[in-house]
């Protein structure tokens, strides 16, 4: 198990047994959650449910102000708050990059979603103190002169690393999921399904057919109502 893995359930045995008042917080679906915490909320909730421990799911347009760290989402357990659940760190820098550093995903997406619980002018100014803190991050880490071929690129390599990984077998350590299987779920479910202004990122997802039967397989097992 990885340090941030062992650091998540440490954090949640502390608050044993596992209440059914447990809450992630996320902000709201519909109108301004963007695709990178859209991922790291989906992969959450998929580790969660793979563990058999029940989450409800609140939506707040302030999450990212009630988290003590700024990160979302972040989950309340008992009287314990837990945040920065450990994202996978090369498809969160692409879906970073291409949320604020790429001018039309930005105009046309992201601002306005990021924005949308906001009156004008509250809503432009973070909007844009949002880009700017992420841009000045990309730059910080050597992404900020990329060109967006060369981040497709990455996230290619990416999946064709975990494609490799995976094989045939129907989890990353065969078969039983893991907390790598929730995270690799939660980042590339929310690709797949996330509009954005080009399709390209989703495109080098679906060229490899191992990783869709993974996503299929998780969403079937974990998600969809078996009662219905």
């Amino acid at each position: 198990m990885s340090l941030a893995a062992e650091a998540f359930v440490s954090q949640m045995a502390a608050a044993e047994p596992w209440p059914e008042t447990a809450t992630l917080y996320q902000p709201l679906k519909e109108d301004q959650i963007l695709l990178s915490d859209c991922a790291s909320s989906l992969a959450v909730q998929a580790y969660l449910r793979m563990c058999g421990l029940p989450v409800q799911v609140a939506c707040r347009a302030n999450a990212e102000y009630m988290s003590p760290s700024g990160k979302i989402p972040f989950i309340h357990v008992g009287n314990q708050v837990v945040s920065e659940l450990g994202p996978i760190v090369q498809f969160t820098k692409a879906k970073l990059y291409i949320q604020w550093c790429d001018d039309a995903t930005a105009a046309e997406i992201s601002r306005p979603r990021y924005s949308s619980p906001y009156s004008w002018p509250l809503s432009n100014i973070l909007a844009y103190q949002k880009q700017w803190e992420v841009r000045r991050k990309m730059n910080a880490i050597g992404w900020g002169g990329k060109t967006l071929e060369q981040v497709y690129e990455d996230v290619s390599q990416c999946c064709q690393a975990l494609s490799q990984r995976l094989g045939t077998q129907p989890y990353f350590f065969n078969k039983q999921p893991t907390e790598l299987d929730a995270l690799v779920f939660g980042h590339l479910f929310t690709i797949l399904t996330t509009r954005l202004t080009s399709t390209e990122l989703a495109e080098r997802i679906k060229s490899y057919s191992n990783l869709l039967s993974f996503c299929r397989r998780i969403e079937q097992t974990y998600f969809e109502d078996k009662s219905s």
